[in-house]
């Protein structure tokens, strides 16, 4: 994109942005092209940020930056005639919604094309959790990343650096500058990528509490709006799920430890149901967003009938594993666990620091990680296990901490706080 923005050009506009006014589109695409070409430093990009954190962007600016992103570098393109879609997650604690739902709504016929990230912080990154299957490969080329969603049905593949770079650029002066948490940056940071990615629909699923970025309900609303809407402006549907993430998602943390639990809820071995609800409700509405009639009943039989498992093998066998991989992977034998030192009620859940201590024991050990027994608002005794921990470096004396026991029962929160479409 030829630009003609300057030192001076980028000063008029953090002037105008941080007195509250709108950019045009055409600024925003040429301010991030002079960004990329050095004639913009990292200072002016920074206080760029921060007044759009400071004064918030436009759904015609996010979309506009959107686009620029988007345009920074290579895109991935399907065949006209194949409807295909995507899932984002804006991070949790045992988020294995991913693992479960590509491959399951992929069994009911509609095709998947996912790019991931690794672990961030606390969270956990499904490109990690797939790595820890035996041979698998996940460092897929555009070419064979397409060719695997028409003949298998999904892909779950690492994001290539050549696709949107200029958003590796930003993201990384955000967190040095504390404007992260942006609606509209968060906003144009996710959907550059989806968009990129080729997708012609999307289902984005919002984390909000403890250990979320967006902790507020209404601010994880406000996200899920803006997502929907931005995407509109690409003509693509969209639709955004308010998810619960207060305590883990699931009852595993860990890489491997997660992809074992994905496994075993596909092959109908676990039923929990809390990641049971989580996992249909994102399948369904991929379902819907392809124009699926009765999404929900068609997500459940594909579920329970082993439909799902298969297309997970399928697929763990097309980027480079094997059947036998995937259902050798077991927990590490040695097992502490973290007991109650009280009776009572789980009041709460430390699921940052259980994901920070599950990241670290299985860094050492693909498959260590901890497996949570205790949700917020069981009744508990005293010397009840709340979780155990997996692996050589798993300490038990960490993980009871992070519970919180109370003699008042907890209000019960919802799963599934509301649903945004266009």
């Amino acid at each position: 994109m030829e630009s003609f923005f300057d030192e001076a050009a980028m000063r008029r506009a953090i002037e105008a942005k941080r007195d509250g006014r709108e950019l045009e589109p055409r600024a925003w695409e040429q301010m991030l092209c002079a960004y990329l070409a050095g004639r913009v430093d990292d200072a002016q990009m920074a206080a760029m940020l921060m007044a759009a954190l400071w004064r918030g962007l436009s759904v015609a600016e996010t979309a506009a930056l959107t686009k620029a992103m988007v345009e920074s570098g290579e895109t991935i393109q399907f065949p006209a005639e194949i409807f295909v879609v995507d899932k984002h997650s804006s991070g949790g604690v045992s988020d294995i919604v991913s693992l479960v739902a590509v491959p399951l709504v992929a069994a009911c016929g509609v095709r998947v094309a996912k790019l991931s990230g690794r672990a961030l912080g606390h969270t956990g990154g499904t490109i990690d959790k797939l790595e820890a299957i035996p041979g698998m490969r996940t460092d897929l080329s555009r070419e064979a990343f397409v060719a695997q969603v028409e003949r298998v049905g999904c892909a779950i593949a690492a994001q290539s650096e050549r696709l949107v770079p200029a958003d590796k650029r930003l993201y990384r002066l955000r967190d040095r500058t504390g404007t992260v948490p942006s609606v509209g940056l968060i906003a144009a940071s996710i959907l550059s990528k989806k968009i990129a990615g080729g997708a012609r629909a999307f289902v984005f699923d919002v984390k909000c509490g403890a250990a979320a970025f967006m902790q507020r309900v209404s601010d994880a609303e406000a996200l899920a709006h803006e997502l929907v809407s931005v995407a509109a402006r690409f003509d693509r549907e969209a639709r955004a799920l308010v998810t619960d993430m207060n305590e883990p998602l699931g009852r595993s943390v860990g890489t491997g430890i997660e992809a074992i639990e994905a496994r075993d809820l596909l092959r109908g071995e676990i039923s929990d149901a809390r990641v049971r609800e989580a996992v249909l409700s994102v399948a369904a509405e991929m379902l819907a967003v392809a124009g699926i009639a009765q999404p929900q009943s068609v997500a459940e039989r594909a579920l329970d009938s082993g439909a799902a498992y298969e297309k997970l093998v399928a697929l763990v066998e097309a980027q480079g594993s094997s059947r036998a991989a995937l259902e050798a992977m077991r927990r590490p034998q040695r097992e502490e666990e973290a007991r109650a030192t009280r009776a009572g009620y789980v009041h709460a859940v430390d699921a940052v620091e259980i994901g920070n201590l599950a990241r670290a024991w299985s860094e050492r050990e693909s498959s260590a990680g901890v497996v949570v027994a205790a949700r917020i608002g069981d009744r508990i005794e005293r010397g009840d296990v709340l979780a155990r921990g997996y692996g050589a470096a798993a300490d038990a004396t960490m993980l009871t901490p992070c519970f919180t026991i109370s003699d008042e029962k907890p209000e019960p929160r919802p799963l599934v706080y509301a649903t945004v479409s266009g």
